[in-house]
């Protein structure tokens, strides 16, 4: 390990990380050193992104998987044992939009599908990779949130509750994980140049919002090692982690 490749000899795994803020993360991760196992649907984009890792001196696994498929989640954990016997960053990425429409007017398919990719993945990711992270003398995890968790906008239901329920489910894994080394924290990148962005806001200009890479950046140090604190919000347009009030 050295300064300017902190994860050196890490594995790290990012879903989503075929474009946006995932792809952006796993070249930071891979530039940072660490080998990358990079989850996503599109085998076009996860070719690109392993040239790209290739790029900047970095190396990658490359995983075809659709988070949908809970099986699919359960086999690649065992797959991550038997090759690395653990994993010590672990970036949960990969989200969908949903319907923008009111709560009454989603379709159940809709409703059904949103939950799968932003709830249920994830919690099949945190029961796949928990052991492996916990085999990391500093296992990391990172799980992209939203500010629209916190607030109640018309037409974002779907979206917003479920980002609302990967907080807490993040809160609640670092809550059962506090005392060991496994550190479980969340990120919520605000308005990013993304194609998911410009799905929700079609008339704003790309251009005057930051780029996936800025996000990265802030990502990254929330990965290392030397980042000891656990079930903090780190909120990118305001610059800083925010603790949540914990019950008595």
């Amino acid at each position: 390990m050295t300064a300017d490749r902190p994860l050196a000899d890490k594995i790290a795994l990012v879903t989503g990380a075929t474009r946006g803020i995932g792809a952006a993360t796993a070249i930071a991760l891979a530039r940072a050193g660490a080998h990358v196992v990079c989850v996503g649907r599109s085998d076009g984009g996860l070719q690109d992104i392993d040239d790209n890792i290739r790029a900047v001196g970095g190396t990658a696994t490359l995983v075809p998987l659709d988070l949908k498929d809970s099986e699919a989640i359960d086999r690649l954990g065992g797959v991550l044992f038997e090759r690395y016997r653990r994993l010590d960053v672990f970036v949960a990425n990969a989200g969908v939009l949903g319907p923008l429409s009111p709560l009454g007017h989603v379709y159940p398919k809709d409703w059904d599908d949103i939950v799968a990719v932003n709830l249920t993945a994830n919690w099949r990711c945190v029961r796949s990779f928990d052991p492996l992270l916990k085999l990391s003398p500093a296992g990391r995890v990172v799980m992209i949130s939203s500010g629209a968790a916190h607030k109640a906008r018309a037409y974002w239901g779907p979206y917003a509750l479920t980002k609302a329920g990967l907080e807490v489910m993040a809160r609640t894994w670092a809550a059962e994980s506090v005392s060991g080394n496994l550190k479980v924290n969340l990120f919520n990148p605000g308005p990013i140049r993304t194609l998911m962005r410009a799905k929700a806001f079609p008339g704003e200009d790309p251009m005057t919002l930051p780029a996936p890479e800025e996000a990265a950046a802030a990502i990254l140090p929330l990965c290392l090692p030397t980042f000891m604190e656990t079930g903090k919000l780190y909120d990118f347009p305001q610059g800083k982690l925010l603790s949540f009030q914990m019950p008595v």
